[in-house]
């Protein structure tokens, strides 16, 4: 048994999640990784998964021997792209992940300039609104808002967003503006699912430094699954709409929207650039970061200068 090709196998079973999805990423016949698995169970007198017909799953000790195994081949892979030169030119791919809205509006434009600017790095962008593990889905940079959860990752701060609400100059002529929370039943609200904004809507109350949430009702006179087509509601003077500033930054700026309650803003949403701790850093990831990072600072900051800087 060659030992190596079958502790490969094994992380590849255990990433993948099943024999099948292990053999096809390998380009072996499922036959041949569950044999280098069943040699390696053999070998260390242990059982690394649970199999039934439909599911894997890692043991105790699976797992124990996944942690260590998967050090070992990631610090081999970085000596295999410190030898082939990933290091000391940027070139390759780059696997890059972020929020749906926020890559649109802002990561996009700045990864466009990145390319145009390294020629022989290609980027595969991933946007979507959900948190995609690094590791295990091969990412070598995600742009994340909120508290970070993960304190393996490491981050580059960014600067913040909030959640403000925003109507259109003509909805607040006609219905009135709001000066307090307790207006807002008198007004209509425009929900979007992305927020989970339905029936009520969450707002902050300040003390010092400390921000508590607060629930208020609001009558939704119009639910919707995007925030472009509620944005585009409030624009129409169908109601008020709580949003992201980087959001409604653009529509704030030309005066289709207009700020209100901004002292109950919520509490300012971090953004970060964060990757995978290593001892070496690919220079195309290098290179990005530090391309990205003074862009989108600017674009943040860019954001608060039109919500006024709360």
């Amino acid at each position: 048994m060659d030992r190596f090709d079958a502790i490969t196998a094994f992380v590849a079973v255990a990433r993948a999640g099943g024999f099948s999805a292990a053999s096809r990423a390998l380009g072996l016949p499922v036959a041949n990784v569950s044999r280098k698995v069943a040699l390696l169970e053999e070998a260390l007198g242990v059982r690394l998964f649970v199999r039934t017909t439909r599911h894997v799953a890692l043991t105790d000790g699976g797992r124990r021997y996944l942690e260590t195994c998967s050090r070992v081949i990631d610090a081999l892979r970085e000596a295999d792209e410190d030898v082939s030169g990933e290091y000391r030119e940027p070139k390759g791919d780059l696997v890059i992940t972020a929020p749906l809205g926020f890559g649109q509006q802002h990561l996009q434009p700045v990864v466009h300039e990145f390319l145009r600017a390294y020629a022989q790095v290609n980027v595969h962008l991933q946007l979507a609104d959900r948190v995609l593990p690094l590791v295990e889905e091969h990412v070598d940079c995600a742009l994340r808002i909120g508290t970070l959860a993960d304190s393996s990752l490491v981050a580059r701060e960014l600067g913040a967003i909030r959640v403000v609400v925003c109507a259109a100059p003509a909805y607040l002529e006609a219905r009135g503006t709001p000066l307090d929370l307790s207006a807002l039943a008198a007004h209509d609200g425009i929900s979007w699912t992305g927020l989970g904004l339905h029936k009520t809507w969450t707002f902050t109350l300040r003390q010092g430094d400390r921000f508590t949430e607060q629930q208020v009702p609001v009558p939704v006179r119009l639910a919707t699954s995007t925030p472009e087509s509620a944005l585009q509601a409030a624009i129409a003077g169908l109601g008020l709409v709580q949003a992201t500033s980087y959001q409604v930054a653009p529509h704030v700026a030309a005066g289709r929207l207009v700020p209100l309650l901004v002292a109950h803003d919520s509490a300012p949403l971090p953004v970060n650039l964060v990757y995978p701790s290593k001892r070496l850093i690919p220079l195309k990831l290098r290179e990005f970061l530090d391309f990205a990072a003074p862009r989108l600072e600017q674009r943040l900051a860019e954001v608060e200068a039109v919500m006024g800087g709360r």
